[in-house]
């Protein structure tokens, strides 16, 4: 008998309960979703579970607080840890989440040794790294979630600008996710045309800083949460291309190695992300101004993995 994918989801907040609800629908597999808090978990499992019948998905959701539950998992997505508050920082997240995210990666670990983990939580590009170190799993099993969510906020943008469909629109966005992100406009296209041939130069600047600031700007909004419901789709898009072996190529957050001149630190490029989790990275030829922004970008990771002391 074949038997089906299992994900787990660590955290059941916003975003961990939302990431169940987009893995169910796709019916990607059976999800468990996990969290410290007794009853929360349990409770939006069988919330989601009574919605099968009605959106006709056979994917069997549980709710625990016990880890053993999640062994033998194919991809761990790992949402749990506070989220940002208004006029917080990504930064200021930093101690408090990385004890979070070890805990939740080393127990991830003990049980499904041979999975895949996603990463979601913030400041995302210290917090993968600390997931690789705690689980001493191979750096191409361990990812983050940097790109796909920012590139969908830069491609979402340009579409309303242009008035487009938001398919037509490919943007590329590389390295911290963060403020110093660098969305590229040499790799950005709208059907296949560059995007600097479309929109002004003036006006890209515009779209770039709002992309930049599109975590803080929901942040802003909701006064008393954060973003959930692009995020948790961004990492079901991930995770759905290790379970299908798709072979997408995305910006994730990955271990570099050498790679655009960096290494032993993760952020976001471009990847070729399949059954083997990271199976490529593409090193783009960027122009010197993007060049600087990433490197740039990657020393504001360094800097924040000196702070807990990676």
């Amino acid at each position: 008998m074949m038997k089906r994918k299992k994900i787990t989801v660590v955290g059941a907040g916003n975003v961990g309960a939302t990431c169940a609800h987009w893995a169910a629908a796709r019916e990607l597999g059976d999800v468990v979703l996990v969290d410290v808090v007794e009853g929360v978990p349990q409770g939006k499992a069988l919330d989601l579970m009574q919605a099968a019948p009605i959106y006709r998905y056979d994917s069997i959701i549980t709710g625990t607080n016990n880890y053993e539950d999640t062994a033998d998992s194919d991809v761990a997505i790992i949402t749990a840890g506070i989220a940002r508050k208004p006029g917080m920082s990504r930064d200021d997240l930093l101690n408090i989440n990385y004890k979070i995210v070890v805990s939740c990666a080393e127990n991830i670990a003990r049980y499904s040794p041979n999975c895949t983990i996603i990463v979601v939580s913030n400041p995302l590009d210290v917090m993968v790294y600390a997931a690789y170190k705690a689980t001493g799993f191979p750096a191409n099993r361990v990812f983050g979630q940097a790109g796909v969510l920012d590139s969908a906020r830069f491609r979402t943008f340009l579409a309303l600008e242009l008035g487009v469909s938001f398919e037509d629109v490919s943007a590329m966005v590389l390295g911290g996710h963060g403020d110093t992100m660098v969305p590229v406009l040499s790799h950005s296209f709208a059907g296949g045309i560059p995007i600097t041939q479309l929109i002004p130069a003036e006006r890209l600047a515009e779209i770039v800083k709002r992309t930049a600031h599109g975590g803080a700007e929901i942040v802003s909004f909701l006064k008393t949460g954060s973003a959930y419901y692009a995020p948790s789709a961004a990492c079901v898009q991930m995770a759905e291309a290790v379970l299908k072996d798709k072979k997408r190529i995305m910006p994730v957050a990955c271990y570099l190695n050498g790679e655009y001149g960096a290494k032993d630190l993760y952020t976001g490029v471009p990847a070729l992300i399949g059954g083997n989790g990271v199976e490529k990275i593409y090193e783009l030829d960027l122009t010197a101004e993007e060049k600087a922004a990433l490197d740039n970008s990657i020393q504001a990771v360094r800097d924040l993995m000196k702070v807990v002391g990676l």
